[in-house]
């Protein structure tokens, strides 16, 4: 589970919660049936109508991937991986790959692997994988533009609620105590419309592009692994261009590691 998503949830609704406490106001105020019925349910019918139903269907997946860990490799993963098999491809050929490729898990791997076994050009297997990250990438991005688009409506919706609470508010202009208790009402509408846009849809919509930035950055590591495996380039060669996808700390970190070990065994 991505415990970040549920932990920043969880501040949110205290940080609300006590602050309101701060304020001198009860958080049972929330309890507004009219503003979470503006609020929500408004929110669900702008997005409805903003997107083709074949793109809201996706919408529980996408809070399975906010709230779900990526089962990616690490990056220093992928670059012992592809150190391993180009040092069986140099000593066997390409063709020694094909029982490692029945143990990969991930797909976009074992079709770049198998390319490069039937023989393909790295043009050729380059330009499919990276038309496979493109396609991922738009997928991805239609996800994050619904909870976008969801962002925006909220606040305003939230407008949309306090305007209409005042409006009732009105019909108390003979009682002080009841006016002042609508208008506090109304505005619950503009407190949730902000929250909702500002504390979840917009946070949603920056994780899930991370997310896919670090899929397409892992994605992109594979395809430079595969392509100096059919170049027949040396392990150390490939473990150096690939250590360039990680930050510089890593990259150091990585690089000492392997003269470490070289060292001892001389």
């Amino acid at each position: 589970m991505d415990k970040t998503s549920l932990i920043g949830i969880i501040l949110g609704i205290v940080a609300v919660g006590v602050g309101m406490v701060f304020k001198g106001v009860s958080p049972a105020s929330l309890a507004n049936p009219a503003a979470i019925l503006i609020i929500i349910l408004g929110t669900v019918a702008a997005v409805t109508i903003a997107f083709p139903m074949s793109d809201i269907k996706k919408v529980p997946k996408l809070f399975g991937v906010l709230f779900k860990e990526q089962k990616g490799k690490e990056p220093k993963e992928l670059i012992q991986l592809f150190s391993g098999l180009a040092d069986l491809a140099r000593k066997e050929g390409l063709l020694s790959l094909e029982p490692k490729i029945e143990e990969l898990e991930d797909d976009f791997l074992k079709n770049g692997l198998t390319l490069a076994i039937d023989g393909q050009s790295g043009d050729y297997i380059r330009d499919v994988l990276n038309e496979e990250i493109e396609a991922m990438e738009d997928r991805h991005q239609v996800g994050a533009s619904i909870f976008t688009q969801a962002g925006t409506y909220a606040p305003t919706l939230g407008v949309l609620g306090a305007v209409i609470g005042l409006i009732a508010a009105l019909g108390y202009m003979d009682d002080t105590e009841a006016l002042g208790h609508a208008i506090a009402a109304a505005f619950i509408a503009t407190l949730m419309g902000i929250f909702t846009g500002y504390v979840l849809w917009h946070p949603f919509a920056n994780k899930l592009k991370r997310k896919s930035k670090q899929e397409a950055k892992e994605k992109l590591m594979m395809i430079e692994g595969i392509l100096s495996i059919i170049a027949g380039e040396a392990p150390r060669v490939i473990e150096q261009k690939l250590a360039s996808f990680l930050p510089a700390s890593e990259r150091k970190s990585l690089m000492q590691g392997e003269g470490g070990g070289d060292s001892g065994q001389a």
